[in-house]
Protein backbone atom coordinates (compact mmCIF):
# COMPACT_ATOMS: atom_id res chain seq x y z
CA UNK A 1 0.00 0.00 0.00
CA UNK A 2 1.51 3.49 -0.99
CA UNK A 3 0.96 6.27 1.41
CA UNK A 4 -1.15 8.65 0.76
CA UNK A 5 0.74 11.38 1.73
CA UNK A 6 4.59 13.02 0.51
CA UNK A 7 7.31 12.53 2.58
CA UNK A 8 7.12 15.73 3.65
CA UNK A 9 3.70 15.86 4.96
CA UNK A 10 4.65 12.39 6.25
CA UNK A 11 7.14 13.81 8.27
CA UNK A 12 5.57 17.06 9.19
CA UNK A 13 2.84 14.74 10.39
CA UNK A 14 4.96 13.09 12.97
CA UNK A 15 7.09 15.79 13.96
CA UNK A 16 3.68 17.20 15.76
CA UNK A 17 3.53 13.86 17.82
CA UNK A 18 4.47 14.87 21.59
CA UNK A 19 6.78 12.88 23.61
CA UNK A 20 6.40 15.23 26.88
CA UNK A 21 2.97 17.09 28.08
CA UNK A 22 0.47 14.60 26.71
CA UNK A 23 -2.84 14.48 27.56
CA UNK A 24 -2.56 11.58 29.41
CA UNK A 25 0.93 12.74 31.28
CA UNK A 26 -0.96 15.99 32.22
CA UNK A 27 -3.92 13.85 33.56
CA UNK A 28 -2.14 11.90 35.92
CA UNK A 29 -0.03 14.62 36.75
CA UNK A 30 -3.10 16.95 38.13
CA UNK A 31 -4.36 13.76 39.66
CA UNK A 32 -1.27 12.73 41.31
CA UNK A 33 -0.83 16.43 42.31
CA UNK A 34 -4.32 16.55 43.32
CA UNK A 35 -3.52 13.94 46.22
CA UNK A 36 -0.92 16.00 48.17
CA UNK A 37 1.81 14.28 46.31
CA UNK A 38 5.06 16.65 44.93
CA UNK A 39 7.41 15.22 42.02
CA UNK A 40 9.66 15.75 39.39
CA UNK A 41 9.21 15.63 35.68
CA UNK A 42 10.88 13.79 33.20
CA UNK A 43 13.98 12.37 35.08
CA UNK A 44 16.81 13.11 33.28
CA UNK A 45 19.22 11.52 35.26
CA UNK A 46 17.41 7.83 35.94
CA UNK A 47 17.17 5.07 32.85
CA UNK A 48 14.07 6.11 30.75
CA UNK A 49 13.29 9.19 32.07
CA UNK A 50 10.74 8.80 33.47
CA UNK A 51 7.42 11.34 33.51
CA UNK A 52 6.80 11.77 37.15
CA UNK A 53 9.48 11.39 39.66
CA UNK A 54 8.68 10.82 43.21
CA UNK A 55 12.50 11.30 44.97
CA UNK A 56 11.45 10.52 48.25
CA UNK A 57 9.93 7.47 47.97
CA UNK A 58 11.92 5.99 45.26
CA UNK A 59 9.29 5.92 43.56
CA UNK A 60 8.57 7.01 38.99
CA UNK A 61 5.88 6.87 36.59
CA UNK A 62 5.54 6.04 33.32
CA UNK A 63 2.86 7.22 30.88
CA UNK A 64 3.16 5.43 28.02
CA UNK A 65 0.93 5.55 24.70
CA UNK A 66 -1.18 2.43 23.70
CA UNK A 67 0.41 2.90 20.22
CA UNK A 68 4.12 3.48 20.50
CA UNK A 69 4.69 1.25 23.56
CA UNK A 70 2.52 -1.78 22.24
CA UNK A 71 -0.04 -1.87 24.88
CA UNK A 72 -2.34 -5.15 24.23
CA UNK A 73 -5.94 -2.79 24.01
CA UNK A 74 -6.12 -2.54 21.12
CA UNK A 75 -4.82 0.82 20.53
CA UNK A 76 -1.36 -0.41 19.31
CA UNK A 77 -2.46 -1.29 15.44
CA UNK A 78 0.43 -1.72 13.50
CA UNK A 79 0.36 0.84 10.30
CA UNK A 80 -0.17 -0.92 6.58
CA UNK A 81 1.87 0.95 4.75
CA UNK A 82 5.92 0.08 5.38
CA UNK A 83 5.38 -2.31 8.10
CA UNK A 84 8.91 -3.35 8.76
CA UNK A 85 10.08 0.00 9.50
CA UNK A 86 6.84 -0.16 12.21
CA UNK A 87 7.52 -3.40 13.46
CA UNK A 88 11.78 -2.73 14.16
CA UNK A 89 10.77 0.63 15.46
CA UNK A 90 7.76 -0.51 17.89
CA UNK A 91 10.26 -3.75 18.79
CA UNK A 92 12.81 -1.21 20.05
CA UNK A 93 10.60 0.72 21.99
CA UNK A 94 9.63 -2.27 23.61
CA UNK A 95 12.86 -3.76 24.33
CA UNK A 96 14.08 -0.07 25.31
CA UNK A 97 11.06 0.21 28.44
CA UNK A 98 12.10 -2.99 29.38
CA UNK A 99 15.97 -2.20 29.88
CA UNK A 100 14.61 0.56 31.04
CA UNK A 101 12.45 -0.78 33.87
CA UNK A 102 15.16 -3.72 34.83
CA UNK A 103 17.80 -0.71 35.38
CA UNK A 104 15.38 0.94 37.77
CA UNK A 105 14.85 -2.10 39.76
CA UNK A 106 17.94 -2.39 40.32
CA UNK A 107 18.65 0.74 41.30
CA UNK A 108 16.29 0.03 43.88
CA UNK A 109 13.43 2.29 42.46
CA UNK A 110 9.99 1.33 42.33
CA UNK A 111 7.82 2.10 38.83
CA UNK A 112 4.38 2.30 37.49
CA UNK A 113 3.71 2.27 34.25
CA UNK A 114 0.27 4.04 33.16
CA UNK A 115 -1.20 3.46 30.05
CA UNK A 116 -3.37 5.65 27.48
CA UNK A 117 -6.40 3.83 27.83
CA UNK A 118 -6.15 3.08 31.73
CA UNK A 119 -6.62 7.22 32.27
CA UNK A 120 -10.21 7.38 30.83
CA UNK A 121 -11.68 6.30 34.29
CA UNK A 122 -10.08 9.46 36.71
CA UNK A 123 -11.35 7.97 39.99
CA UNK A 124 -10.27 4.39 39.54
CA UNK A 125 -6.60 6.22 38.45
CA UNK A 126 -6.86 8.33 41.29
CA UNK A 127 -7.19 4.94 43.91
CA UNK A 128 -4.09 3.55 41.66
CA UNK A 129 -1.74 6.14 42.40
CA UNK A 130 -2.89 6.56 45.68
CA UNK A 131 -2.14 2.53 46.23
CA UNK A 132 0.99 3.33 45.07
CA UNK A 133 2.63 6.13 45.85
CA UNK A 134 1.23 5.76 49.52
CA UNK A 135 2.07 1.66 49.56
CA UNK A 136 4.95 1.37 52.45
CA UNK A 137 7.02 4.24 51.34
CA UNK A 138 10.67 4.47 51.80
CA UNK A 139 11.93 6.99 55.28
Amino acid sequence: MIDKLSPQARSDLMARVKNKDTGPELLVRRIAHGLGFRFRLHGNDLPGRPDLVFRRWRRVIFVHGCFWHRHDCGRATTPRTNTEFWERKFSRNVARDKAALEALDAMGWSTLTIWECQTKDGQQLACRLNDFLKDDPAP
